[in-house]
């Protein structure tokens, strides 16, 4: 039996609301392409079960099943802007924090004798 990660078992609120949000978006991509469970789960290779889950935003399920979802609704294209490093305005002032202001000064004069 497989174990449960503590973040699947008991996942922090913006998680949870995250995936919530993220599996009824999924939902209403497919309502609106008037798309029975059994039909997009069947181009994704799942069962309309696990559709079910991921329109509930069942943690457990499995990322590629949510972003096959996606493939199978013309959305993946969306994907390419998360987490992207360019986008990342917090990760960026961290690394200019870290670094150095200037170069450092050196400690020998240069000679020119080759």
């Amino acid at each position: 039996m497989s174990r449960v990660s503590k973040i699947s078992k008991s996942p922090p609120y913006a998680v949870e609301e995250a995936l919530a949000r993220f599996g009824q978006n999924i939902k209403t991509a497919r309502l609106r392409r008037k798309l029975a469970r059994e039909e997009l789960a069947s181009k994704i290779g799942i069962t309309r079960h696990v559709l079910a889950d991921i329109e509930s935003g069942k943690p457990t399920t499995a990322i590629a099943a949510y972003i096959g979802a996606l493939w199978a609704l013309d959305l993946l294209g969306a994907m390419g802007d998360v987490a992207n490093p360019d986008l990342d305005e917090v990760g960026k002032a961290l690394e200019r924090a870290r670094a150095p202001g200037t170069a450092p000064k050196r400690t020998r004069e240069l000679d020119n004798e080759f």
